[in-house]
């Protein structure tokens, strides 16, 4: 029998990710949400995988069969924004921030530690979740050197670096 979703909630929260903006264009209509269930799948061809809950609104836009969508890595000074398209829920999320797009017309933060411009290559039911598998079209790297915006333990982080020994 498999444990408790409590108990694996908890389990998982001692897991340090990173924080990424998903964002979504599907037909005209342009939607985003702050993901940390986001993973490198494969090189050849060029692969990522985001999980996303069937309860948010994101769920049936990535459905539709023309949806793309990007990832945007968080640096540690864009707590502000991975708040907002984590709660924000009546106002235009994309307020604050300097979006563009790239290949795909979903939206990338030209500021962002990092982005990857998908198109959706797989979709694969996962229990509570979908595994959107995309492939990337395109990506930059903005800020080489800025520290990622880090989730652990229900919290935001930095990152130390250690010198040498």
């Amino acid at each position: 029998m498999p444990v408790s979703s409590e108990d694996y909630r908890d389990a998982l929260r001692h897991f340090p990710s990173g924080v990424t903006i998903v964002t979504i264009k599907a037909g005209e209509e342009i939607h985003g949400l702050t993901v940390s269930a986001f993973a490198s799948v494969s090189p050849d061809p060029p692969l990522v995988g985001v999980m996303i809950d069937h309860r948010h609104h994101a769920y049936p836009l990535l459905e539709e069969e023309e949806a793309v969508f990007a990832v945007n890595m968080l640096r540690e000074d864009q707590i502000e924004l991975s708040n907002r398209f984590a709660w924000v829920k009546d106002e235009d999320r994309f307020a604050e921030g300097d979006w563009q797009t790239a290949v795909t017309g979903a939206p990338v933060l030209s500021d962002a530690l990092a982005w990857l411009d998908c198109t959706i290559h797989g979709r694969r039911p996962a229990g509570s979740h979908t595994i959107y598998l995309g492939e990337v079209q395109a990506s930059s790297v903005p800020k080489p050197d800025a520290p990622p915006l880090v989730y652990w333990n229900r919290g935001y982080r930095t990152i130390h670096q250690h010198d040498g020994d």
